[in-house]
């Protein structure tokens, strides 16, 4: 496969690979370095690239596997989880404000989530893909995904309820 081939490949998911990375790893640095690391793999192996099937599905899956082991290893021991927030020019102050406090209780939330289900929350509610992709990512049954899925949303929404109902918790 020459350049022009894997880039018209690989590219479209490019960002995908990115907000992953940056889900399961410390900051923008991290998950650019990994995405990186990724993309160089996927280059090496590029002669081979066009057997797979889904080469998204198979690079997520390298990045999945990428960042878990960067997370396991010693020189992670102060890794933790961020996620960029998006901004929408339009909307007044105070919702811009309370926007992002949502977005980051969530983000709080999410970080205390199980890795299975903040994996699964964040390829199906984040990354947008479908159950079948995200079983074959992670090697699970779709009802085992949906499972994952509803319980990650269920915690996510209590603790949301909670926060508001009581305030700063």
């Amino acid at each position: 496969m020459k350049q022009v081939e894997f880039l018209n490949v690989v590219m479209p998911f490019k960002d995908k690979l990115f907000r992953l990375a940056k889900r399961l790893l410390v900051s923008t640095e991290e998950a650019e370095d990994a995405t990186q690391e990724i993309l160089l793999k996927l280059w090496t192996k590029n002669s081979a690239i066009e057997e797979y099937k889904n080469v998204e599905a198979f690079a997520m899956t390298m990045t999945k596997n990428f960042c878990l082991d960067r997370l396991k290893s010693k020189q992670a021991g102060n890794l933790k989880l961020v996620h960029s927030n998006y901004k929408d020019e339009n909307t007044s102050l105070q919702r811009q404000v309370e926007a992002n406090d949502s977005v980051l209780w969530v983000e709080k939330i999410m970080e205390e989530l199980p890795e299975q289900q903040k994996l699964v929350l964040q390829l199906r509610d984040v990354e947008e893909y479908d159950y079948d992709e995200i079983a074959k990512m992670l090697d699970m049954q779709p009802t085992a995904i949906r499972v994952a899925l509803s319980r990650a949303r269920k915690t996510v929404r209590e603790k949301l309820l909670e926060k508001h109902s009581y305030g700063i918790g």
